[in-house]
């Protein structure tokens, strides 16, 4: 989604921003309902507006990409949600945040209690400048924070993204302020979570950073169902006031155990074989109940036992997902140690391949039948 950010904020684009250079930001930058006018419910009704900031590529129009999955779970609580779509000719710093903070300020003028700006990468960035221009923003979540390119394509200037970071947030007017930094992230020149906030923090402006959160990386993390189970609960309280004394843990527990709905899909199943020591290739290490989750914010659970012929016979249960039409679901499967590696491929269904890591756990990955689809996590035993 943010790919090849680098290039276009190089060169002249650079030189614009710095300058401040000015665009026809009227036809060019524009707020759109995100999920259609049908889902807005006015001022009086929703519990608040909340704008979101796509990126800046160079290749595409970033603006045709999709609002992200977490951006649901404020419409879910009550939110109207928004977007500014933004045409890359006139997409600075300055021509974006000023048009932001003039948003902000309508919507406020029209009566929404509550504005809030999220935004991911040079989204983050003009939020947060819209943050230094108006007290109508009231909180801000920014994600994965970059306008100066990445490591491989802008080592020049990637630095910039901690650099000129700094002084943004010294300018926040008012507007409490998320932050969400990943491990791995190619924009990310490393050690803004605790600059971040050491200065909030010394600024008295309400804040929660969350630097290098486990098992979500790259410069779209957010994007993942995943980040929306972690941190959506957070995310809305964040929206709806200060944090708190007594709040719950920003990162939620969803996935560090089996949730109740998948140990009951399981219940009915014969109980996993005990785990058998032997030797590289053989089926006994990998007999028991493993756990982990995916990317996409579902669980999964593979119960292996021994088969026939000491082949494998194993329940792989696949908890529900963060869209509406991905249902749990519960099949059998069978499949045979072919070296050191696990694998269940039947005639027209999805591939599971797994392999112990030396650490006792269990990388896992799924193959979609046709070849098009892919996703790779790791599990651990929990009987």
């Amino acid at each position: 989604m943010m790919r090849k950010l680098a290039k276009g904020l190089l060169g002249l684009l650079l030189a614009g921003v710095v300058a401040g250079a000015a665009a026809p930001a009227d036809a060019q930058i524009r707020l759109n309902a995100a999920y259609g006018d049908g889902s807005l419910q006015g001022p009086g009704k929703a519990r608040g507006a909340v704008i979101w900031n796509h990126g800046r590529a160079v290749e595409y129009e970033d603006s045709t990409a999709p609002t992200p999955l977490y951006m649901q779970t404020l419409r879910d609580a009550g939110w109207d949600v928004y977007r500014l779509d933004r045409m890359r000719v006139s997409d600075t710093l300055p021509n974006s945040s000023r048009a932001l903070a003039e948003h902000a300020e309508r919507l406020k003028t029209r009566g929404y209690q509550r504005v809030v700006l999220t935004g991911q990468s040079f989204g983050a960035f003009i939020s947060l400048l819209a943050a230094g221009r108006t007290e109508a923003i009231d909180a801000v979540v920014g994600t994965a924070p970059a306008a100066f390119g990445n490591f491989s394509e802008a080592y020049d200037s990637y630095r910039d993204n901690a650099t000129q970071l700094w002084p943004i947030l010294r300018n926040v007017r008012s507007a409490r302020v998320m932050l969400y930094f990943f491990h791995g992230d190619d924009f990310d020149p490393g050690g803004r979570g605790e600059q971040a906030r050491t200065i909030l923090a010394g600024r008295g402006i309400d804040n929660v950073i969350v630097d290098q959160p486990a098992s979500l990386t790259g410069h779209g993390a957010a994007n993942s169902g995943l980040f929306v189970r972690r941190f959506g609960s957070c995310i809305i309280r964040f929206a709806e006031a200060a944090p708190r004394a007594g709040d719950p843990p920003c990162d939620e527990a969803w996935g560090r155990s089996p949730s109740p709905g998948l140990l009951q899909a399981s219940a009915g199943s014969a109980p996993p074989s005990t785990p058998q020591p032997g030797r590289p290739g053989s089926l006994g290490p990998f007999l028991g109940t493993w756990y982990g989750t995916y990317l996409n914010g579902r669980e999964v659970m593979l119960r292996v036992q021994r088969g026939e012929a000491d082949n494998a016979s194993a329940d792989y249960v696949l908890g529900p997902g963060v869209e509406p039409d991905q249902d749990l679901e519960h099949v059998r499967r069978k499949g045979r140690v072919v070296e050191e590696e696990l694998v269940f491929d039947e005639k027209g269904r999805n591939v599971l391949r797994y392999y112990l890591r030396p650490d006792g756990k269990l990388a896992a990955t799924w193959l979609d039948k046709s070849g098009k689809g892919r996703l790779d996590t790791v599990l651990r035993r929990v009987d």
